[in-house]
């Protein structure tokens, strides 16, 4: 697909996923064990044969252009494929990336220099599957200006999203900005069309309305808000192309809560993503980890046993006379003798001591739980050492001191 040029944007600040995005970049979060969350567009790019991918970054972006260079080397530059990182550059002014649409105006030499027919613009924060050559054959057998990725949502989840319009011949005729009272689909009083933030331009049709854009000072230059509804007004062929055809399962990982149970999807008895699809490999940086270990050790005489259930268990973890149940451990964890954790995130080099007590917890990278220590049981004492969702998820920040008890 030479003649399509891919950005994946990858710069927003992600403040409602903190402590977590504390020292990383939203798209960096690790997920699913072994991989970082970008890693599944980048993925769905590279499976779908695009690969001319240019990575805008802005915030906190050293682990994210750190992770990219080491392990997103899949491409051959002398056939002329690419996955550049680019780094908010005040190319064309005093200002950093203002919005989506300004953040591609200002990369809009890259367009220029390559000249593609087609521009695709892809969040790098979303968990889904998605072949993008049907969505690119159906907008080119539509005829569309551009096209727009939509699933179907209940509409009490519009509040949440862009909701959009549609037409009896799939045209985008409205937009919503996380409406409380949304317009629901035709025939289907409870459901939605949700904007997955995936955008198919033509080439043309994008650089000129990109340069309309960046002389009106009332905009917010942003492609949901500004850029698409003025081209609807206009008469444009904004065309909606149904995800629903592909997959169900889409998943914005905007808040603590939908991080944490998007790893708890990889766990159910049917997994809505599957990790383990040959046909649709994931790809990643990784590390040559040793093998996990599952020791069994002796108390009093007696085999303390470890037991792992219903979990994702990375290459390197050492799991001596603990407990797994229902939980994601990244490599390189080690739960001591006696020590529990259930329904849990665990990231990569932490340790659990022994006896201690975790559940519905998040820790990240390089946390020591003290022997005999309980997160998750208390939430009123959580609340005064560590972040606690709405949902009552407690979260560990990343090389977090915790206190021995006494």
């Amino acid at each position: 697909m030479r003649s399509v040029l891919t950005f994946i944007m990858a710069g927003g600040k992600g403040e409602r996923l903190h402590p977590l995005t504390r020292d990383r970049a939203k798209p960096a979060v690790p997920f699913g064990g072994i991989y970082r969350i970008i890693d599944f567009t980048l993925s769905n790019c590279i499976n779908s044969g695009l690969r001319r991918i240019f990575v805008l970054i802005q915030y906190k972006s050293f682990s994210l252009q750190k992770h990219i260079l080491a392990g997103w080397d899949v491409v051959s530059t002398q056939l002329g494929e690419f996955i550049d990182v680019i780094p908010a550059q005040q190319r064309l002014g005093e200002d950093w990336y203002k919005g989506t649409a300004d953040a591609i105006y200002q990369n809009i030499y890259a367009i220029n220099d390559h000249n593609p027919e087609l521009v695709l613009i892809l969040a790098g924060d979303h968990l889904y599957k998605m072949n993008y050559q049907k969505m690119i054959e159906k907008h080119l057998e539509m005829g569309a200006d551009i096209s727009v990725a939509c699933i179907k949502m209940p509409k009490e989840e519009a509040i949440n999203f862009g909701v959009i319009e549609v037409d009896p011949d799939g045209l985008i005729c409205g937009f919503q900005e996380k409406p409380s009272v949304p317009k629901t689909i035709p025939q289907e009083p409870d459901t939605i069309y949700a904007s997955m933030g995936i955008y198919l331009f033509n080439k043309k049709t994008l650089v000129a309305e990109l340069e309309r854009d960046s002389h009106d000072v009332k905009s917010e230059h942003d492609f949901g808000k500004n850029i698409l509804p003025r081209m609807v007004a206009d008469r444009k062929k904004v065309y909606a192309y149904n995800f629903g055809q592909q997959s169900n399962y889409w998943r914005d990982i905007g808040t603590r809560d939908a991080y944490y149970q998007a790893n708890m999807d990889l766990i159910r008895p049917q997994p809505p993503l599957s990790l383990y699809d040959k046909g649709w490999p994931l790809r990643t940086h990784y590390s040559h980890y040793p093998p996990v270990l599952m020791r069994t050790v002796h108390e009093k005489g007696q085999k303390v046993l470890g037991l792992v259930v219903d979990s994702i268990i990375s290459p390197g973890c050492i799991i001596e006379g603990g407990r797994v149940e229902r939980s994601v451990l990244s490599p390189l964890v080690t739960i001591k003798r006696n020590a529990s954790v259930k329904d849990s995130v665990i990231m990569e080099g932490s340790l659990i001591g022994e006896g201690a007590k975790i559940r519905n917890a998040i820790i990240d990278k390089q946390v020591i739980i003290p022997n005999g220590e309980t997160i998750g049981y208390d939430l009123e004492l959580d609340r005064t050492r560590f972040a606690v969702t709405t949902s009552g998820i407690v979260i560990v920040a990343k090389k977090t001191a915790i206190a021995e008890l006494s």
